[in-house]
Protein backbone atom coordinates (compact mmCIF):
# COMPACT_ATOMS: atom_id res chain seq x y z
CA UNK A 1 0.00 0.00 0.00
CA UNK A 2 2.83 2.40 1.14
CA UNK A 3 4.58 1.95 -2.11
CA UNK A 4 1.33 2.56 -4.24
CA UNK A 5 1.11 5.96 -2.24
CA UNK A 6 4.87 6.70 -2.92
CA UNK A 7 4.31 5.88 -6.42
CA UNK A 8 1.28 8.60 -6.58
CA UNK A 9 3.64 11.07 -4.98
CA UNK A 10 6.47 10.51 -7.29
CA UNK A 11 4.31 11.41 -10.42
CA UNK A 12 2.54 14.27 -8.65
CA UNK A 13 5.87 15.89 -8.08
CA UNK A 14 6.84 14.97 -12.06
CA UNK A 15 3.71 16.83 -12.74
CA UNK A 16 1.74 14.44 -14.12
CA UNK A 17 -1.38 14.14 -12.03
CA UNK A 18 -4.74 16.27 -12.30
CA UNK A 19 -6.97 16.54 -9.63
CA UNK A 20 -10.66 17.62 -9.31
CA UNK A 21 -13.81 16.59 -10.66
CA UNK A 22 -14.02 18.81 -13.68
CA UNK A 23 -10.49 18.89 -14.54
CA UNK A 24 -10.46 15.10 -14.36
CA UNK A 25 -13.25 14.92 -16.77
CA UNK A 26 -11.77 17.43 -18.87
CA UNK A 27 -8.91 14.99 -19.02
CA UNK A 28 -10.77 12.12 -19.66
CA UNK A 29 -12.61 13.43 -22.96
CA UNK A 30 -9.42 15.29 -24.66
CA UNK A 31 -8.07 11.27 -23.62
CA UNK A 32 -5.02 13.08 -21.55
CA UNK A 33 -6.28 11.07 -18.89
CA UNK A 34 -4.29 7.32 -18.65
CA UNK A 35 -5.79 6.20 -15.42
CA UNK A 36 -8.38 7.40 -12.94
CA UNK A 37 -8.07 6.59 -9.43
CA UNK A 38 -11.53 7.36 -7.45
CA UNK A 39 -11.55 7.16 -3.78
CA UNK A 40 -13.52 4.50 -2.59
CA UNK A 41 -15.21 6.56 -0.31
CA UNK A 42 -16.62 8.74 -2.91
CA UNK A 43 -20.65 9.21 -3.00
CA UNK A 44 -22.73 6.60 -5.49
CA UNK A 45 -23.68 9.30 -7.61
CA UNK A 46 -19.72 10.44 -7.79
CA UNK A 47 -18.98 6.80 -8.92
CA UNK A 48 -21.42 6.52 -11.45
CA UNK A 49 -20.13 9.29 -13.31
CA UNK A 50 -16.80 8.46 -13.53
CA UNK A 51 -17.57 4.99 -14.49
CA UNK A 52 -19.87 5.48 -17.20
CA UNK A 53 -17.33 8.33 -18.65
CA UNK A 54 -13.84 6.24 -17.79
CA UNK A 55 -16.07 3.50 -20.00
CA UNK A 56 -17.46 5.62 -22.65
CA UNK A 57 -13.80 6.66 -23.35
CA UNK A 58 -12.25 3.49 -22.66
CA UNK A 59 -10.15 4.94 -19.54
CA UNK A 60 -8.97 2.66 -16.48
CA UNK A 61 -10.10 3.19 -13.42
CA UNK A 62 -9.43 2.08 -9.85
CA UNK A 63 -11.95 2.95 -7.11
CA UNK A 64 -10.34 2.28 -3.79
CA UNK A 65 -8.35 3.46 -1.09
CA UNK A 66 -9.76 6.65 1.27
CA UNK A 67 -10.05 10.17 0.00
CA UNK A 68 -7.35 11.36 3.33
CA UNK A 69 -4.95 8.97 1.89
CA UNK A 70 -5.56 9.93 -1.57
CA UNK A 71 -4.97 13.36 -0.46
CA UNK A 72 -2.03 12.98 2.08
CA UNK A 73 -0.10 10.95 -0.89
CA UNK A 74 -0.02 13.89 -3.22
CA UNK A 75 0.64 16.52 -0.70
CA UNK A 76 -2.44 18.31 -0.72
CA UNK A 77 -6.18 17.74 1.45
CA UNK A 78 -8.54 15.40 0.50
CA UNK A 79 -8.91 14.12 -3.12
CA UNK A 80 -11.68 12.51 -4.53
CA UNK A 81 -10.80 11.73 -7.95
CA UNK A 82 -7.23 11.78 -9.65
CA UNK A 83 -6.14 11.37 -13.39
CA UNK A 84 -2.27 10.10 -13.84
CA UNK A 85 -1.54 11.85 -17.45
CA UNK A 86 1.32 9.86 -18.31
CA UNK A 87 1.10 6.16 -19.62
CA UNK A 88 4.54 5.00 -17.55
CA UNK A 89 3.23 6.47 -13.98
CA UNK A 90 -0.55 4.46 -15.17
CA UNK A 91 0.95 1.14 -15.81
CA UNK A 92 3.24 1.38 -12.33
CA UNK A 93 0.61 2.12 -10.50
CA UNK A 94 -1.52 -0.06 -12.28
CA UNK A 95 0.82 -3.19 -11.53
CA UNK A 96 0.84 -2.02 -7.60
CA UNK A 97 -2.33 -1.78 -6.80
CA UNK A 98 -3.62 -4.64 -8.93
CA UNK A 99 -2.92 -7.54 -6.08
CA UNK A 100 -4.20 -4.72 -3.10
CA UNK A 101 -7.46 -5.76 -0.81
CA UNK A 102 -8.08 -2.14 -0.44
CA UNK A 103 -8.89 -1.56 -3.67
CA UNK A 104 -12.64 -2.74 -4.98
CA UNK A 105 -12.65 -1.99 -8.31
CA UNK A 106 -10.52 -2.27 -11.30
CA UNK A 107 -11.62 -1.83 -14.56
Amino acid sequence: MNKAYSQLGLAMRAGKIVTGDEIVLKAIRSSEAKLVILAGDASPNTQKKFRDKCGTYNVPLIIGFKREQLGTSIGKPERIVLALTDQGFAAMIRKTVSNLSEVEYIE
